[in-house]
């Protein structure tokens, strides 16, 4: 009960203060934080606050094991370097995909005022790339470490995102838009199909529960901090760019700036903007710097936003260094399936080569194999 209350808490404090930032404010309190501690905003509180209670559950599992109790969950799936660097893998590759999965849609209806069904549509080829890495990769195995492809994987994922910042524009074609998805979509089935496959290859069978609840709880509070992450980084972007372009404007004045509101404005479309101007008394001419001014900040946080979700997916790729040195078909159940295939062999010859597996298995079943 401890450990559960401990955990909760943790990821629940930490969830919510990502994604409250932009509400709340990244540092300072803003109006809309329902309290502020000594001028701080809550979430960077309540973020710190749940890396302490994270600490503290691993602190008490880890006094529960020494005292012969069962922990929450066994710490053996974390115990290595190997098990560790799968762990954070899988959480920066959610992060990143979360994100994507987050301003893409953003920029298909907001910026190309696509329908949500013309979206989803755009959105279908990055599911079936991801589905189609995940199977597909593991016929890479024989001729590629884990580790190598973890970080050719990390690299796609980066080229992909690399793609979308260079080539974005207001009248970007979706076809762009899906040959980027497809691309950062090979790279995510990819990294998901091995990490995993990291994971349970080195806990024993009898820790496969626990080995499941660490990746939906890691899938969990990734997908939470990549969607904070994302939208924090757009609209404080949008901000900064939309106070720069209204210092000093002669075409805006402050008067304007006060009643509309121009210089907090979220991620709206054009035809929102216009709607807001509409109801004041606002000249052709402001109005149209209006719009060019949202329309170029847009384009900028979009830019920046990628550029900085492809500097994470290239440094993600120093820990996956730590993955495995070895190939997918040293795993497991790749022994296994590997083993059917002496039955068309002498039977001597078979017994001999399985009872050789067999204890090579036993040697190593110590290690990541």
């Amino acid at each position: 009960m401890v450990g559960f209350v401990l955990g909760a808490l943790a990821v629940i404090l930490i969830s919510v203060g990502f994604d409250s930032t932009n509400q709340w404010g990244l540092l300072l309190a803003g109006p809309a934080a329902p309290f502020a501690l000594l001028g701080l905003s809550p979430a960077p509180v309540m973020i710190i606050l749940g890396v302490v209670l994270g600490q503290a559950f691993f602190a008490w599992s880890k006094k529960r094991r020494a005292a012969q109790k069962t922990p929450l969950i066994a710490l053996e799936v974390i115990a290595t370097p190997q098990q560790r660097s799968a762990v954070f893998s899988m959480f920066m590759i959610v992060v990143l995909g979360s994100a994507v999965s987050f301003l893409i849609p953003l920029y298909i209806e907001i910026v190309q005022g696509r329908s949500s069904l013309r979206t989803a549509l755009a959105i279908i080829p990055h599911s079936l790339s991801i589905f189609a890495a995940a199977v597909l990769v593991s016929r890479l195995y024989e001729r590629l470490t884990l580790r190598h492809i973890a970080r050719f994987a990390f690299g796609v994922v980066a080229a992909g995102l690399t793609l979308l910042a260079v080539v974005i524009r207001n009248e970007w074609d979706t076809l762009v838009v899906i040959l980027a998805l497809i691309v950062i979509g090979l790279g995510q089935g990819a990294l998901v199909t091995v990490l995993f496959n990291v994971l349970a290859a080195a806990s024993p069978e009898v820790l496969a529960g626990d080995v499941a609840s660490l990746r939906g709880t890691t899938n969990n509070l990734a997908g939470a901090v990549g969607t904070a992450l994302a939208g924090a980084l757009l609209i404080g972007v949008l901000s900064a760019s939309i106070t720069m372009n209204l210092a000093d404007n002669a075409v805006i004045p402050k008067e304007l700036e006060a009643q509309v509101g121009l210089d907090n404005v979220t991620f709206v479309s054009n035809d929102r903007l216009l709607e807001v101007l509409g109801r004041t008394t606002v000249t052709p001419d402001q109005v149209a710097e209006a719009v060019r001014i949202n329309t170029q900040a847009r384009l900028r946080s979009l830019k920046i936003c990628l550029v900085a979700l492809t500097g994470l997916a290239l440094v993600a790729i120093v820990p996956a260094g730590a993955l495995p040195g070895h190939g997918g078909g040293d795993l497991p159940y790749s022994r296994k399936r590997n083993e059917k295939r002496v039955v068309g062999t002498p039977p001597m010859a078979s017994q001999a080569a399985i009872r050789a597996r067999g204890g090579a298995d036993e040697r190593g079943s110590g290690g990541v194999g």
